[in-house]
């Protein structure tokens, strides 16, 4: 049973329990600050409620202000959101990022500051001071940019954390995005939160971590999750050295499949699914678990804390605390086919979108129907010209084209793996369960064709033709694509009747992938690195720390697992009597920083 909630296991014990549920903890916790406070000074109370846009800062509050009106104080309440410039002249001041394209922007570089009035210090400060600094006077300043609004200064503070996945489910209802007044679609809401909302607002969450006193998680207002920060950066610190598995999530889309449905027990009222994401690093979260409870946090705060645990020397050399690496599923079995796509070159997305990291994909085929397909490369017959021609002529009369006259057709197989360098022009077809092991970028993808579809809100699907074609290397033809991003497997070591496979490596490729064929018992040891591993065929297995038997995770068919770089050596046991086959995966050691281009 593929298990969507998987918890990471605190393994150490704590002399206080580290995790509360319910508001009871946060009544107690702010009521004893400030009879500390006013007790040890005269200076009034100052509580800064910060966090993540989309947490139900309301609900929040009005529990906070019961809590603190039942013994009498004054409460001064301020919101960030009467600070912040307008919506319209922060849509004028992102407008460079956030473009007229209905697909891409240019990620920003900007910061909380840029949010906010000029003034907006000095206002909250004088506004402050207006009121009479009574001996029991609280002031709390709540919303997304809150520390930053206090000028850093609180007696205490407290922040609202909600995962990727809830703002966006939040956003599907009427959440806006931050500062804004308004938004064209949930298309736009993403696209923003991209390229403006989340490098600004994320980026502020690491860079006042440190001085965060409680930390909730919100992804359940009416029960919120809360620890106190350094009891979770303690189990952070603990989980980071055992194998870690994210919680994953689903979406459907216009050509999705049935067999994420049926396999993840998905609701029925879905009409499908194309997307599953396990792990995408900035995408997920992660679930902690200490005793029976268990705390929701994203991933990036994870990976923030405890990088050099989890990736090694070498890849935080390359890439700091950016995860490089990602698993995720395409179902397009019972669907249809991706649109025909390519994704840029680095240089080019680094001057077009200002992103760290283009895209370098690859395509394992886990299950698949008869006749299934996976188009790759140029056709002999292929020009820029004619391809180019053929698309705008389709786009323009509605007439739909047969674009394998320039794309060639492969047949999908179980266990092949196509090699997709940036560049190629690729999709897969219907009928397929694949596998996606590629760099952790997922918005860039040029759509060049897509048989005339329209999207689930009705409108034209977006095509990128002229960004498509400025990056289609026209000379990966049939013959070099079969040769070079095909490959066929080879045997890089066997124990007794247990064996392992190199599936592909390529310069120009920043992950390797390998594929264990388990019989019984495989030993291994991360070698300082991370290493990544996802249950393609077979039932369970499980994988143990070699030097304690006791640190151990079980995965079931489909499920994904990083093994830190300092778990050192393991084993993996095959716990069933059917053979199995993992996918293996990490940084290739080929791969050099000038790749990068840093």
């Amino acid at each position: 049973m593929f298990n969507k909630f998987p918890i990471n296991p605190v393994r150490e014990q704590f002399t206080e329990h580290p995790i509360f549920k319910g508001y009871e903890y946060i009544e107690y916790t702010i009521q004893h600050i400030i009879a500390h406070k006013n007790d040890a000074t005269d200076c009034p109370t100052l509580i800064v409620v910060d966090g993540t846009h989309g947490a139900d800062y309301q609900q929040f509050i009005q529990q906070v202000v019961a809590a603190t009106e039942k013994k009498g104080w004054i409460l001064n309440i301020q919101s960030t959101a009467g600070y912040l410039k307008s919506g319209e002249s922060l849509r004028e001041q992102f407008a460079e990022n956030i473009t007229d394209n209905r697909t891409f922007g240019f990620v920003t570089e900007a910061n909380i500051s840029d949010y906010f009035l000029s003034d907006a210090r000095s206002l909250l400060a004088n506004r402050i001071n207006s009121i009479n600094n009574e001996e029991k006077q609280v002031t709390i300043v709540f919303g997304p940019g809150a520390y930053w609004l206090a000028g850093g200064q609180s007696s205490f503070m407290i922040f609202l954390d909600v995962s990727r996945e809830y703002q966006q489910i939040e956003h599907k209802k009427q959440l806006l995005n931050f500062g804004l007044s308004w938004n064209r679609d949930s298309v736009e809401k993403y696209k923003i939160c991209y390229f403006v909302e989340w490098p600004i607002l994320e980026g502020y969450r690491k860079q006042i971590f440190k001085h965060i006193n409680l930390y909730v998680d919100m992804n359940k207002p009416v029960e919120p999750v809360v620890t106190l920060s350094e009891a979770l950066r303690k189990m952070i610190r603990s989980i980071a050295c055992a194998p870690l598995r994210v919680k994953p999530f689903f979406a459907p889309g216009l050509w999705g499949g049935q067999y994420l449905k049926e396999m993840a027990d998905l609701p029925e009222s879905w009409a499908n699914c194309a997307w599953g994401f396990e792990p995408i690093a900035p995408e997920n979260s992660i679930l902690i678990g200490y005793g029976e409870d268990v705390i929701e946090v994203p991933f990036l705060i994870v990976m923030a804390l405890e990088y050099k645990a989890i990736m090694g020397e070498r890849p935080v050399r390359l890439f700091g605390d950016y995860f490089p690496v990602r698993f995720d599923y395409l179902d397009t079995m019972d669907g249809e086919h991706l649109s025909c796509q390519v994704h840029p070159k680095q240089e080019y997305v680094r001057e077009k979108f200002n992103e760290f990291m283009t895209q370098q994909e690859s395509y394992y085929i886990m299950e698949h129907k008869d006749n299934a397909k996976v188009y790759l490369g140029m056709t002999e017959s292929s020009t820029k010209e004619n391809f180019h021609q053929a698309v705008e002529q389709a786009q323009e009369t509605g007439v739909p084209m047969d674009f394998t006259e320039y794309v060639n057709e492969w047949d999908a197989n179980k266990g092949d793996l196509f090699l997709i360098p940036p560049g190629t022009v690729h999709c897969s077809g219907k009928d397929n369960f694949v596998l996606e092991i590629s760099s952790t970028t997922w918005w860039f993808t040029f759509k060049i064709y897509d048989y005339l579809r329209k999207d689930v809100d009705g409108k034209p699907r977006p095509i990128n033709i002229e960004h498509g074609f400025e990056n289609i290397d026209f000379d990966k033809t049939t013959p070099w694509v079969k040769e070079n991003l095909i490959p066929s497997p080879i045997r890089v070591q066997s124990q007794g009747e247990n064996e392992e496979f190199l599936l592909g490596q390529r310069d120009d490729l920043l992950f390797y992938v390998a594929r264990v064929h388990l019989q019984t018992e495989w030993n291994d040891d991360t070698q300082g690195e991370f290493v990544m591993y996802n249950l393609v065929e077979g039932e369970k297995v499980r994988i143990v720390s070699t030097e304690d038997e006791s640190v151990f995770v079980e995965l079931n068919y489909a499920e994904s697992y990083i093994l830190p770089s300092v778990f050192g050596a393991y084993k993996i046991v095959n716990m069933k009597e059917t053979p199995c086959k993992l996918i293996k995966a990490g940084v290739s050691p080929t791969w050099d920083v000038s790749l990068l281009d840093h």
